[in-house]
């Protein structure tokens, strides 16, 4: 029996789509999402998520915005905006295919961190360093600045800061369990592609795997 192409030691038994080839299982369990690109209906990668869901991370006392009290409505009040924000990131990443939960959390928190300052009446924003989340950030931003455009031409009301950064929060929060934690992991962007099944933009490709 041949030998998994990444460890060098243990029988390449399981096959790997993203490979093309037989690994190890145990390399398939260490080095998924993290160092192998897994397609997203990687039977190994959904049984894994599977039990993820089962058995979710707690998140860290030191997470940032946990101090903060949403409205008990705010999935009520707010629906059409969280679905709209949800699927401006989901379209993203599916433009992006190089984009992962941890880009998608780290624009959110960018998004947030701008919006908490907006509340204060000053405008500062910092926008993530590495390019794919700074581009996010970009598409989230510019889509929330429009919105507000077009309530400020319409002379209705419109959302306000606050209203907006929970908004932001909750998705961020959000993002933060069903992301497992692993740098290539889409767990949380293929959650947010699933909540709009007959969206066009957001039909997944043609499956990447092959057996042989």
């Amino acid at each position: 029996m041949a030998t998994c192409p990444i460890c060098g030691k243990r029988k390449a038994e399981r096959f790997c789509p993203a490979k093309g080839e037989k690994i190890c299982a145990q390399c398939c369990g260490t080095e998924r999402e993290v160092r192998i690109d897994c397609p997203a209906d990687c039977q190994y990668l959904l049984a894994a998520h599977r039990y993820e869901e089962e058995h979710r991370r707690p998140i860290p006392a030191d997470t940032p915005f946990l101090e903060e009290n949403l409205p008990r409505d705010l999935l009520h009040t707010h629906q059409r905006l969280l679905a709209a924000i949800a699927f401006t990131i989901a379209k993203f990443c599916v433009a992006q295919p190089s984009a992962a939960d941890p880009d998608v959390l780290a624009a959110l928190r960018a998004a947030a961190e701008t919006y908490r300052t907006l509340i204060s009446g000053i405008f500062y924003e910092k926008p993530p360093d590495i390019p794919v989340q700074r581009e996010l950030y970009a598409a989230v931003s510019g889509f929330l600045n429009e919105l507000k455009q077009k309530a400020s031409e319409a002379g209705s009301g419109g959302l306000k800061n606050s209203e907006i950064f929970d908004v932001i929060v909750f998705l961020f929060r959000m993002g933060l369990l069903r992301a497992n934690g692993r740098p290539r992991s889409r767990q949380f962007i293929e959650f947010l592609r699933a909540q709009f099944p007959q969206a066009e933009e957001l039909k997944r490709e043609e499956s990447r795997i092959i057996v042989p």
